[in-house]
């Protein structure tokens, strides 16, 4: 089995660099401020054995820079993490291909707040700043199977691949795993189908609900060519109505490279062929799944 290592978490390896770091921009601000901390951010990635590395466009959102900061500079701000992505990526002595993340526009973790209609003209704009720069779409986080219809329409003009990820609800590791809006993992999958992905994948939610999650992924892609994969978070569990990024959450002591890694190869068992790291996973978890999962290959 042919394993794809990810990049991990962006935002907290920046403040741990020395990053200009703060709230409400999170990862934003050092690509306004100081650019070359992303890409130092990227490159250890890569350093790290990370098969792909992801636009550090999460936070080019109104949510996180406001709104008039994003009128007047979102479609450079967004260009500008895309660019810094590709030559890293092209500079890397093996291939190394970059995902153009779009993020959910009226904060991660609240179906309750979405709203098409503006998500539609925000992504628009960092689908155009990022299409020159990528090699395949990698939408977020995604709370409900509408965000991922809607990222769905607006790439689809772009003609470069589409991996949809999501969140899933981890107050309870021990219920039924589903998405934040309730919906199934089935039901994700149905979407994945039918709107073209070529990956289905689950991120920023505790790694515990996560192989549950492939599991069901698995059985319900059989016979297809979609890819299952993940990348969990290293906090607590995140209440329902949760923020990402509205403060600088608690690490889990005991997810360190080791025993993040314990997790991914369960992962891997149930049939996940994409592996990486979200908020709180670094360089050096990514470096032991490159170690570990590697072997598998």
């Amino acid at each position: 089995m042919s394993v794809l290592i990810l990049d991990g978490g962006t935002g907290r390896e920046l403040a741990r660099i020395g990053a200009p770091f703060q709230q409400p921009e999170w990862s934003a601000l050092a690509l306004i401020e100081a650019p070359e901390f992303v890409s130092q951010v990227h490159q250890r990635y890569v350093d790290a054995g990370a098969d792909v590395i992801t636009t550090n466009s999460y936070a080019v959102v109104p949510f996180h820079i406001e709104q008039d900061r994003f009128d007047a500079h979102g479609l450079e701000w967004a260009g500008l993490a895309g660019r810094l992505a590709r030559d890293v990526a092209d500079a890397a002595p093996r291939q190394v291909a970059v995902a153009g993340s779009l993020p959910p526009v009226s904060g991660s973790y609240r179906p309750d707040l979405i709203d098409l209609e503006r998500s539609r003209t925000v992504l628009s704009v960092l689908v155009t700043a990022l299409a020159p720069h990528v090699d395949h779409w990698q939408a977020e986080t995604l709370s409900a199977i509408a965000e991922a219809e809607l990222v769905a329409d607006l790439v689809a003009p772009t003609g470069k691949p589409l991996w949809l990820s999501f969140t899933l609800a981890d107050e309870d590791p021990a219920a039924p795993v589903q998405l934040r809006s309730g919906e199934s993992v089935a039901d994700a999958a149905a979407a994945a189908q039918r709107l073209g992905a070529k990956a289905l994948l689950f991120n920023c939610s505790q790694p515990e609900v996560m192989a549950a999650a492939v599991g069901q992924a698995k059985t319900a892609l059989a016979g297809t060519d979609v890819a299952i994969g993940v990348y969990a978070n290293a906090f607590p569990p995140q209440g329902a109505d949760a923020e990402a990024n509205s403060g600088l959450s608690p690490i889990r002591a005991d997810l360190t490279p080791e025993g993040y890694a314990a997790f991914a190869r369960a992962w891997a068992g149930e049939g996940a062929t994409i592996l990486g790291g979200c908020c709180g996973i670094g360089p050096e978890h990514i470096a032991v799944l490159r170690q570990e999962l590697a072997a598998r290959s």
